[in-house]
């Protein structure tokens, strides 16, 4: 499972999973089907219908798949689109809370979303879905902190 790519020792790219990229098609798929099915027993005009519901699951898993997101030390930089592209990046020494969450069907595949909170006006939350399960919360953590004592942040309540 290509996922979490290690660039230089304090660089992660990681990328959602193409089993997560799936279960997020499936509906369309399965539409499809059904649009197919019912195209050859009452009218053949739905085969239009079944080939856009197909093409469209297609794109989106296609688009879920080239989301890429980077961590440095410094920012999160999220990186998704096509034929649109768009970067968002979040200074690490923003970001409050974070959020691990792992139901049951990213349970089974060894998956996880994490839901970073942060203080940024334009992104206050920063998901990462469908990635690898691992540790990267510690490593998360440990660059805020980082960033916070490289860029004189206290955080005061």
């Amino acid at each position: 499972m290509e996922s979490i790519i290690i660039d230089e020792p304090q660089v992660i790219t990681i990328r959602p999973a193409a089993v997560f990229a799936f279960v997020h098609v499936m509906a369309f798929m399965l539409c499809s089907l059904g649009f197919l099915l019912l195209a050859w027993r009452y009218w053949p005009g739905l085969v239009w219908i079944s080939l856009l519901s197909a093409a469209f699951g297609l794109y989106r898993f296609w688009f879920i798949r080239h989301i890429c997101y980077t961590i440095t030390p410094e920012i999160i930089r999220i990186r998704r689109g096509i034929f649109f592209k768009r970067t968002d990046q979040v200074e690490l020494y923003r970001v409050k809370d974070y959020i691990l969450t792992q139901p049951f069907l990213l349970q089974v595949c060894g998956l996880m979303n994490l839901t970073l909170k942060s203080t940024d006006p334009e992104t206050p939350i920063v998901w990462l879905r469908g990635i690898p399960a691992s540790d990267l919360v510690d490593t998360l953590r440990g660059y805020v902190q980082q960033a916070r004592l490289n860029n004189k942040i206290y955080e005061i309540n």
